[in-house]
């Protein structure tokens, strides 16, 4: 098992940036550049990294679990999968990234949760000697949503180059959003590209800026951008894995949510954090308490018992949302989407 390094620097194989998981939370691909970071990627023997309980709960935004909600966290992790092309025979290879979870008490009597990768995976994450890229962990660590992350490590893999171009549809494939998020550009600018550009300046060692790039087409359509990628000198305080859990575990301990007994505060707090997703994050917990309160009015018990079918629900009427959003500019998308959340 592998102790955590003091550098804490993440080496991904560029291969590996570049392969889609669309599945992949925010969560998860924040926990996928910490195990990145304490793996040694020189020697194959630490592919089994160990995590305490508490830092994992941290890592994952989780509060107090159970075994049952431990289950579904871990064997979301279990299931991502990975598609690496073969360039003689046009075809492809699918594995996962790991292989195993394990969680339970070590000698002492702590609770951990130990991952290992899968065998296939292991060529993408040791022993290689070009064509990856390197960055200090806390670059990642204040990034909340998955498109900041993911614009950070694709321009950090091509900042040596000082720019670089991309076809608006291949960035948003690498952003893992789908098809048909975002289809005015105005809206995508806003959302996902502006929102990037002031978080990587905020807290990463590079910033960027952006044009449109080539030819347009039919109505002027934006088809292509150019990125001119600098270092930023005026990032905020560079953040440990540490002080990120202890901040972490404090913002998990606060929040609104009913108390009557514990154990039904702790699973009310997991699904209201498992709800964010659906919305990509855009909203606090608080707001999706709100959100949350606002379906039980309305919808009927069997979907508001059920977690999967009330993520649906609240998914579905997210992409609504946006999808109105590109017509019709809101103002306040938390008052919008609180208005059209009961409907059925």
């Amino acid at each position: 098992m592998s102790k955590l390094r003091e550098n804490n620097i993440v080496k991904k194989r560029n291969i590996l940036n570049e392969l889609r998981e669309s599945s992949m939370k925010p969560q998860e691909v924040r926990f996928f550049a910490i195990y990145l970071s304490r793996i040694n990627p020189n020697d194959e023997s630490t592919r089994v990294v160990r995590f305490t309980l508490g830092d994992f709960q941290a890592i994952m935004d989780i509060g107090r679990v159970s075994i049952k909600y431990m289950k579904s966290v871990t064997n979301s992790l279990l299931s991502k999968v990975v598609n690496v092309q073969d360039e003689k025979t046009g075809g492809y290879m699918g594995f996962q990234l790991f292989k195993k979870c394990t969680v339970g008490t070590d000698d002492s009597g702590e609770w951990f949760v130990e991952i290992n990768a899968h065998d296939d995976a292991l060529p993408l994450m040791f022993n290689y000697k070009r064509d990856f890229f390197k960055y200090p962990l806390w670059n990642a660590l204040r990034l909340r949503g998955r498109n900041q992350l993911r614009m950070y490590e694709i321009l950090k893999q091509h900042e040596f180059k000082g720019s670089v171009v991309f076809s608006v549809e291949e960035l948003k494939d690498s952003l893992f959003i789908e098809k048909d998020e975002y289809p005015r550009f105005g809206n995508f600018k806003i959302r996902v590209l502006d929102a990037c550009q002031q978080a990587l300046r905020d807290f990463t060692d590079i910033k960027f800026t952006y044009e449109p790039y080539g030819k347009r087409g039919q109505g002027g359509k934006v088809l292509n951008l150019k990125f001119y990628i600098k270092k930023n000198e005026g990032f905020a305080d560079q953040l440990t894995l540490d002080m990120f859990i202890e901040e972490q575990a404090q913002e998990l301990s606060s929040g609104t949510w009913p108390e009557p007994d514990d154990e039904f505060a702790s699973e009310y707090k997991e699904r209201i954090n498992f709800f964010m997703e659906a919305c990509r994050n855009e909203f606090s917990f608080n707001e999706m308490v709100v959100l949350f309160n606002e379906m039980q009015k309305y919808l009927p018990d069997q979907l508001i018992e059920s977690d999967v079918r009330c993520y649906d629900h609240i998914s579905e009427k997210y992409r609504e949302m946006i999808m109105y959003d590109e017509k019709t500019k809101i103002r306040n998308r938390f008052s919008y989407i609180k208005s059209i959340i009961g409907n059925d």
